[in-house]
């Protein structure tokens, strides 16, 4: 979409010219005029989108994807660390860390998992 900019605001100044002509020609008002500009502008910008593939609602795709995933896993791990007292699963994870972390059902004090955590995320994104 950034890639684009330049090329639609191209396009905008020469539409816009164009229009302006046209309109003064067919004797159009100032409102007939932006509605022209502002119906071929959408088409213009549309057929843009479909020769480089690049809708806008894909960018936000993998949030509508990833967020409802992320609250499952989520609530899922929290309900296997904080669950019934007794269980297997309560157990394993009470005995099953490692390093400084040797109890994963109680909160990590140093911060080094949560702090690494989103680090390793931020990483992610601007890579």
């Amino acid at each position: 979409l950034e890639n684009l900019q330049p090329e639609i605001k191209e396009l905008a100044q020469r539409l816009r010219y164009e229009v302006s002509v046209r309109g003064k020609q067919l004797g159009w008002s100032e409102k007939v005029a932006r509605s022209h500009f502002a119906r071929n502008m959408r088409r213009i910008v549309t057929e843009l989108y479909i020769r480089d593939n690049c809708h806008p609602f894909k960018a936000t795709l993998l949030l509508w994807v990833q967020v409802p995933m992320w609250v499952c896993v989520s609530l899922a791990l929290r309900n296997c660390s904080v669950g019934a007292l007794g269980s297997e699963v309560q157990e394993q994870f009470s005995s099953g860390g490692a390093l400084w972390f040797t109890d994963l059902t109680t909160p990590d004090s140093t911060w080094i998992l949560p702090v690494s955590l989103g680090l390793v995320n931020l990483l992610v994104v601007e890579v």
